[in-house]
């Protein structure tokens, strides 16, 4: 396979991913939301709910448009640009999204239509009903996706199979309560619910520094502050499992978050700073933290991290047990029947797909030499600089939201609306949890790297037999789709925003810069 079509194939389905991601989690959060926000109208009847609920339903009803629109485009990118991959695991990997496309998608595509135009067609409550589908139907979506993605990343139930010459499902049970998948899918979540919420917050402040729709701004950031309060608590504790589950499916991942060249006394620090030096295999300037890595990463104090240098070690060794795997496959091809040789894949077995990492530089991996061994077991290691500042960005950027809802939250509950110092401050965040979750997905899918399904299919082996020209006419033309769409998308949204909710039982337009300090009633 050139590399050049497996890192533009790369390049394009990272640009769709991203792409897509923004849109996702603010239909996740916002679904969420908006059950909050007709839950209280149809407890109260007060038709200030109704419109807050219906307001922030259009934010939602045109990122749930584009979610769909960028989403079906990965989905064929699987057979488009990663043709090996989808016959390779396409039993394994393609069950979760058939099941998503079934339950999740067409229940959230059902009742979608029925929650904007079912207003005056349904109860109260049947609305009520209809708007708690949608968000269910949204989040299962996001479940089943993430079942999918997290046994890429940790690829347990199922097994090579000779006779196919693919991996097959031995235990759905284990893929579905997959710990990775599980993980993924809670921290996930919870930062759509920060999205949403940082969302909600932003505009009801710009509302209130225009001093325009104070009641409808006021009652929105209390609904904002609350729950972004709790979804970023559960980021930050979701968080930390997920560090757990990398530290025992994904060491290597781990390993270069931290910038831990090599295996340090238990228990290990976190580094919170530094500069990795990749020439030198150190980390210059690092400064730690005692303990708190090897609570995070093994949950216990005498345990240790593994260190990048003996990973490596540890790959060169699976290396050469895939090498009799690798052979004992050639030769079933030959005689399907050979007992010695399906003992021997038996054995060695699970570190077939470490053998499969020599077919980057040689077309028969039995022939490689001890250098090129141990460049292979080097090529596990992901790119540690863009590891560690991305992790660290994320996670200081998830602090923050913890201050900023934590500081909404108490100036709600005393009806301190007029700091105008927060407002613009909860301005200026909205696009910062877009750069959190985005970069989010840059350490779980750059960290797997160099695999596609870790430590069993290599991405240089998952791609399609494209050419280059192909792929740079794909992309430029994704590129240029999108970006208008993005125009639009953003003009859409803006457009909603400076209409406004337009609530008919207060006055549309204040006097500027009058910005009540009075409480009002929910």
């Amino acid at each position: 396979m050139d590399p050049g079509v497996v890192d533009l194939s790369r390049l394009q389905f990272a640009l769709t991913a991203l792409y897509h991601f923004l849109f996702v989690p603010l239909t996740l959060g916002m679904s969420f939301m908006l059950v909050i926000m007709e839950s209280i109208y149809v407890m109260t009847g007060r038709t200030v709910w109704r419109d807050i609920t219906r307001f922030w339903g259009m934010i939602f009803g045109i990122n749930f448009v584009l979610g769909v629109a960028t989403g079906l485009t990965m989905e064929f990118e699987f057979g488009t640009n990663w043709s090996y991959f989808s016959q390779y695991a396409g039993d394994i990997f393609g069950a979760p999204l058939a099941i998503e496309g079934l339950m999740a998608f067409f229940l959230e595509a059902t009742f979608v239509g029925l929650m904007f135009f079912g207003w005056q067609r349904l109860s109260k409550l049947g609305h009520l009903c209809v708007t708690l589908a949608v968000a269910l139907g949204t989040n299962l979506s996001a479940l089943w996706i993430l079942i999918a993605n997290g046994w890429m990343q940790n690829p347990v139930g199922a097994r090579f199979n000779p006779e196919t010459m693919r991996m097959e499902i031995t235990d759905f049970s284990a893929v579905l309560f997959n710990p990775t998948a599980q993980a993924k899918f809670v921290h996930t979540v919870s930062a759509g619910y920060v999205i949403a919420s940082v969302a909600v917050l932003g505009i009801s402040a710009l509302y209130l520094l225009r001093g325009r729709y104070i009641g409808f701004a006021r009652r929105s950031m209390i609904v904002a502050s609350a729950f972004g309060l709790a979804a970023s608590l559960s980021v930050i504790v979701l968080g930390d499992e997920s560090g757990y589950t990398i530290g025992e499916n994904q060491k290597m991942k781990l390993a270069a978050i931290e910038a831990a060249w090599h295996t340090e006394p238990a228990p290990a620090g976190l580094t919170l700073v530094g500069w990795p030096d990749v020439a030198t295999r150190t980390t210059r300037y690092a400064v730690h933290i005692p303990w708190v890595l090897g609570l995070i990463g093994t949950r216990s104090l005498d345990t240790q991290i593994t260190g990048m240098s003996e990973l490596v070690l540890e790959a060169h060794q699976k290396i050469q047990s895939g090498l009799l795997a690798y052979a004992a496959v050639q030769t079933l091809k030959r005689n399907p029947d050979d007992p010695g040789a399906r003992a021997v894949l038996a054995s060695h077995g699970a570190d077939l797909g470490y053998a499969l990492l020599l077919k980057r530089t040689l077309p028969n991996p039995l022939t490689a030499t001890p250098q090129q061994i141990t460049d292979a077991a080097w090529d596990t290691v992901p790119d540690v600089p863009v590891m560690f500042w991305s992790f660290r960005i994320m996670a200081g950027l998830g602090f923050f939201f913890l201050i900023l809802f934590g500081t909404a939250f108490i100036l709600c509950s005393r009806r301190r609306f007029d700091q105008r110092w927060f407002l613009w401050i909860a301005v200026c965040a909205i696009p910062l949890p877009w750069i959190s979750t985005e970069l989010g997905w840059v350490i779980a899918e750059f960290g797997r790297q160099p695999w596609a399904i870790d430590g069993v299919l290599p991405t240089g082996l998952a791609a399609s037999s494209l050419s280059r020209a192909q792929l740079w006419l794909t992309i430029a033309g994704f590129t240029l789709l999108y970006g208008t769409l993005a125009i639009i998308e953003v003009g859409l949204i803006t457009w909603t925003v400076r209409r406004g909710p337009y609530a008919a039982h207060e006055d549309p337009a204040p006097a500027p810069g009058n910005i009540p300090a009075t409480p009002i009633a929910v």
